[in-house]
């Protein structure tokens, strides 16, 4: 590629232009003033905790139907994570759940527009201008994702995405950014990723090293281009499920708002016997995967927790398994997974 070669020929490896520019054309892409590249979307999200001074004391509610990232962001600040069951239908935080939830500790919400949906947000945007509590999006599966005429990432104060290179947008690594409109968070962010400097062996915060590498940003430049256009195969193939699998032991997926509000970063369906079903779809030599097994409450990471019952999220885990879903799937294999689907049963 022209511009890995750029990057090699300009001996220039950190935070340099390419970095610079793929910020530039995420942040015009997601619709905000500022884009800053890390390493990854868990320290995306870690780095907007720190930049606004979530700590020891504070609480973050969080959806407790989420991967396990999303709460250790919260976790690796010191500050206690507040799970709020979703909606069973869209998998998604349940707006109507939280308020109950906050206390005076409360700092913010961290919504997480899981498998591509964008959460509901009008109702959260109401609960956290009420309370005074900042939106903190998790976009790590979101990307090109639109609510009302907003982009996920453009939807609360700060959001992370993960370019991790199963995502709709992933790098050839580990790679992420943070998006925002607040200029003193992004001011601060811009050390916090730095070693906490601004400049070189000047340190005013303690900081982290968390750059997003100079030969990923130029790929993920070009990538970003094709962004819309695969997001849309996505939604062409998902639309096709929707309108053809018609198996009564298949619960599918729910669209709440427009087709646009999601990009199908996976296809997660139901059914009651999904190890009988994944067995019975491998024999059809068709992968399924599940996202994700285990609620966070029940790993063994959060063992004060294993005790607590949360039934929503625990039913979601026990049924939830995506079919394939991808831009490079031809109609051939898409008919398939359909074929195969309507032809299960469980017994």
């Amino acid at each position: 590629m022209d511009s890995v070669q750029r990057v090699l020929h300009s001996g220039w490896y950190i935070l340099g232009e390419e970095v610079k520019r793929f910020e530039s054309d995420f942040a015009d892409y997601c619709g905000t003033k500022y884009c800053l590249g890390v390493a990854n979307g868990l320290e995306g999200l870690e780095l907007i905790i720190k930049g606004y001074d979530i700590g020891p004391g504070d609480e973050v509610i969080v959806p407790s139907n989420t991967y396990i990232a999303s709460i250790l962001s919260i976790s690796a600040n010191g500050a206690t994570p507040i799970l709020v069951e979703p909606d069973i239908k869209t998998y998604n935080i349940d707006p109507y759940k939280i308020e109950e939830k906050i206390t005076p500790m409360t700092k913010a919400i961290l919504v997480v527009h899981l498998y591509g949906q964008v959460c509901n947000m009008d109702p959260i945007r109401e609960i956290a201008d009420k309370y005074n509590l900042k939106i903190i999006e998790d976009c790590a599966q979101s990307h090109g994702a639109i609510y009302g005429n907003l982009k996920a990432g453009n939807l609360g104060d700060a959001a992370a995405f993960s370019f991790y290179p199963g995502k709709n947008l992933g790098a050839l690594g580990d790679a992420g950014a943070i998006t925002t409109n607040d200029e003193q968070l992004f001011q601060k962010l811009a050390a916090l990723r730095n070693y906490g400097s601004h400049k070189k062996y000047e340190n005013i915060y303690k900081g982290y090293n968390s750059r997003l590498d100079e030969i990923q940003a130029p790929i993920l430049a070009e990538k970003l281009k094709y962004l819309d256009e695969d997001n849309q195969l996505r939604r062409d193939i998902a639309l096709y499920y929707l309108n053809n699998i018609s198996n009564k032991e298949i619960i599918l997926p729910y669209v709440e708002e427009k087709l646009e509000s999601h990009v199908w970063h996976v296809f997660a369906i139901r059914t009651p016997n999904r190890d009988h079903f994944i067995e019975y779809m491998s024999k059809r030599e068709i992968q399924t995967m599940i996202h994700y097994p285990i609620p966070p409450h029940k790993q063994k990471a959060y063992e004060e927790w294993n005790q607590l019952s949360f039934p929503i999220s625990e039913k979601i885990h026990s049924e939830i398994v995506s079919l394939p879903i991808s831009p490079v799937m031809n109609m051939e294999a898409v008919n398939q997974v359909v074929g195969a689907v309507n032809e299960y049963e469980s017994h």
